[in-house]
């Protein structure tokens, strides 16, 4: 499979910082070009989150791309939509078996070991991390670099998505370095958080690593 080169994490408590909707973020992105979206939402599952999460899926519906649900494999298949999982999630050939043989499954890696251990796993992409310093996470992993990246892009032959402290001064780096994909949460929300303004750095990223 093919990734796009930006991957826009929908970050409830970003969002929430930035006083913008889950939806508005949704069509600010879709309409920038994304065709894969990943909703990250670290807190309870209250109803009105999971009918916000149930409209966006919609409008990822409407405009062919796909939404990746963090962590909650139950979501995602009430959603229709892929999962991505981590080192403490469930482990990725239980997550297969739960979503099942079609849904986009994604599993995240912080080391040389844990991208070695992905080559077996059931997945269809995998994702390593951070890269640089973040503040998107807490108690997050120890930060890799470019680097690492380049010398351990062999050791996996899936499609490779890079995280973690990503942003438009050192997105080139990354790329340059192996990964097939950047996920992006901090940089891509600016501090006034429009859906105007959100459409703008979102386009503004699109050009950044598509040209």
């Amino acid at each position: 499979m093919t990734l796009p080169k930006l991957y826009p994490i929908l970050d409830t408590a970003t969002l929430a910082q930035r006083d913008a909707s889950l939806l508005s973020a949704t069509r600010a992105f879709l309409q920038a070009g994304a065709t894969l979206l990943q909703l990250r939402h670290k807190g309870h599952w209250s109803r009105d989150i999971f009918h916000e999460a149930e409209a966006a899926a919609q409008l990822c519906r409407e405009r062919n791309a796909t939404l990746i649900v963090n962590d909650r494999a139950d979501i995602a298949i009430l959603l229709n939509a892929g999962l991505h999982i981590g080192q403490d999630d469930l482990p990725p050939q239980v997550a297969r078996r739960v979503i099942g043989p079609e849904r986009l499954l994604g599993f995240s890696t912080h080391n040389e070991a844990q991208l070695k251990a992905t080559a077996h796993e059931p997945v269809d992409y995998v994702a390593i991390g951070p890269i640089f310093p973040t503040k998107s996470k807490q108690n997050s992993d120890p930060t890799l670099t470019p680097s690492h990246l380049r010398q351990w892009r062999s050791l996996v032959n899936r499609p490779l998505v890079a995280i973690g402290g990503i942003d438009r001064a050192n997105a080139r780096s990354v790329l340059d370095a192996g990964a097939d994909s950047v996920a992006i949460i901090g940089d891509l929300y600016p501090d006034s958080a429009t859906e105007q303004t959100l459409f703008e750095r979102a386009a503004e990223w699109q050009t950044l690593l598509n040209n």
